[in-house]
Formats: C-alpha cells, sequence, structure tokens
C-alpha cells in the first residue's frame, strides 16, 4: 500500500494531522541543531510552571533561556492562542517554521526561525527581556531535570518509572 493509499485510509483529518506532526518534528530537529550550533543545549516538550508545553526550550552557558513555538500550518497557528504565556519563562521567545510558511501573518514582536530536518536559521532575532533570577532558577531547574530524567530513560528504558 502506498504511502497516498494509506494517507486516503486514514480520512483527510487524520492524514493532514500526520502531516503537520511531520512538518513539527522536522522543524524541531532543525532548531535543535541550530542551537547546538549556537553552543544552545536544547530539550522538546519541555512542561512550563503554569501548566504549558514549551515545543523546544534552550539554554545558553551564560543560563540565558530561550523559547521556541513551533507552527507546522497557518491552521495550527490560528488554533494556538497560548504562546503569548511562553514569554514569561523566557529571555527570548521565537516561532519556529518550516520554509515556505508565510512568515508575514507570524507576531513581529518575536523572533522568527526557518527550520527544515537539516538545520535553521535566525531570520529575525526575538526582543530581548530578562528572566527575573527566581523565575531563571526555577526554569533552569526545570530543564535539567527535565534533561536528566530523558538521559535516564534512554540509559534504562524499562524500567517502570521511566
Amino acid at each position: 500500500m502506498t504511502a497516498a493509499q494509506n494517507r486516503a485510509d486514514l480520512g483527510i483529518d487524520a492524514a493532514v494531522a500526520l502531516g503537520r506532526d511531520a512538518v513539527t518534528r522536522e522543524v524541531c530537529r532543525g532548531v535543535g541543531r541550530l542551537m547546538r550550533a549556537l553552543g544552545i543545549a536544547s530539550i522538546n516538550e519541555l512542561p512550563l510552571p503554569n501548566g504549558r508545553r514549551a515545543d523546544v526550550v534552550g539554554l545558553s552557558a551564560s543560563g540565558d533561556i530561550w523559547i521556541v513555538e513551533v507552527k507546522s500550518s497557518i491552521e495550527d497557528l490560528r488554533a494556538d492562542n497560548k504562546w503569548p504565556e511562553y514569554r514569561d519563562f523566557s529571555d527570548s521567545l521565537f516561532f519556529a517554521v518550516a520554509p515556505g510558511f508565510p512568515v508575514h501573518i507570524l507576531p513581529e514582536d518575536t523572533g522568527l526561525i526557518l527550520a527544515d530536518r537539516f538545520g535553521g536559521e535566525i531570520v529575525r532575532p526575538a526582543p530581548e527581556s530578562r528572566l527575573a533570577p527566581a523565575r531563571r532558577k526555577s526554569m533552569t531547574l526545570r530543564f535539567a531535570r527535565a534533561a536528566a530524567l530523558t538521559l535516564q530513560s534512554v540509559a534504562d528504558p524499562n524500567h517502570e518509572n521511566s
């Protein structure tokens, strides 16, 4: 069975969602590669203290925290109004999209990254808004614990608390 036949069997909504998921994964991969090239450690899907979950969070050697909100489609952008809540937990807030995305519809008061599975490029730097020291410590600990738990689950994938 071909990929097109598989998508037809799933129905249009499921096929569109699969396409968005693939784009999101590829953009996240490119963002991760960009951050690594910039010397920034990153982790995907980090839960925030406000109950939201950031697509990609980066931590620089100097302790700067970046949050990157990945958008896979215009519909994804229109359906999501929670991204302003990420500002309270980052020094710099970016949107990341695949090449070809209509970037003119993205908020201009955020940074912009174009990314694909091979890497990414900062097209527009993010305005900087420094975190308060207590919030920075909280986010740094959250980042460190999530990264350590991820490594632990890779080292021992069958452990019941992974």
